[in-house]
């Protein structure tokens, strides 16, 4: 396991990358042999430094919730990321392509609580029922370490994207809110297109069967540790489209059908 000194130099570099707008090499070509825990004990310290600057916990993102990305990243269990108050967008917003790390976009379903959740054994109908309003979102992924290096060829492991906070970077938000019991949430689904080009379309049922167990997951993983997820909250279930790249210039739009739609421009 890595030493506190060195997850703490971890989540320092990763920090001043985001900081200084510029990349470093993933921290598995360092640590070869860090492990899961090593992994989330970097994210907690790059979290920490974000409180200590005036930000504030608003939520989770759960990723890797679908088999294709899990395929990807050789493992075979979701990943999780913390969501600050600095991250949110609003619907239509411009968005500074430059203030972030090879920017990509994503597209999921947005639990919104109005219970607590908590425990090992959080079921599907529990989540429904605690869940104050579902609703369309985007999320930004950005790369604060060097996906691959072109050079080399040296692929980021899935350690160094749970240490680079799940790669989480933004929520956007928008299109109309639902009572998650009034839809089957299995059958949401989007067409997403870059600059009129349809890029990506998908079913939420992607997320592990059905979009609440990935707020099943984060709840349980949490629940060893004495977290609950709370009033107010804001969880992202998981993607069910591959992630878009996005440029400065790009118009992507996300069309949920019944549930409205969701634009941002990169600029």
């Amino acid at each position: 396991m890595l030493t506190e000194q060195q997850i703490q130099e971890a989540a320092d570099n990763l920090y001043a990358a985001e900081q200084g707008r510029e990349q470093i090499a993933p921290l598995t070509l360092t640590h070869p042999d860090m492990d899961m825990d090593d992994a989330y004990a970097v994210q907690t310290a790059w979290v920490q430094r974000k409180i200590e600057d005036g930000r504030k916990v608003i939520g989770y993102k759960i990723g890797l919730t679908s088999r294709a990305m899990q395929r990807v990243m050789k493992i075979e269990t979701p990943d999780y990321g913390v969501l600050l108050d600095d991250m949110i967008f609003e619907d239509g917003s411009d968005i500074v392509t430059a203030d972030f790390l090879d920017p990509q976009i994503e597209v999921e379903l947005a639990f919104v609580l109005k219970k607590t959740l908590s425990g090992e054994n959080v079921t599907v109908e529990e989540v429904m029922d605690a869940t104050d309003y579902v609703i369309p979102a985007f999320e930004l992924i950005a790369a604060r370490s060097v996906r691959a290096n072109p050079e080399t060829g040296y692929t980021r492991k899935v350690f160094d994207t749970i240490a680079d906070n799940a790669a989480n970077a933004g929520i956007i938000t928008g299109g109309s809110r639902v009572d998650p019991k009034e839809v089957d949430l299995r059958w949401c689904g989007a067409i997403v297109e870059s600059n009129g080009v349809i890029e990506q379309t998908g079913l939420a049922a992607a997320v592990l069967g059905h979009p609440a167990k990935g707020i099943c997951w984060i709840a349980k993983r949490f629940a060893p540790h004495g977290i609950s997820l709370e009033p107010g909250q804001v969880l992202l279930s998981g993607s069910f489209t591959a992630p878009i790249k996005v440029k400065a210039g790009d118009k992507v739009t996300a069309d949920y059908g019944d549930l409205g739609k969701i634009l941002v421009n990169f600029v």
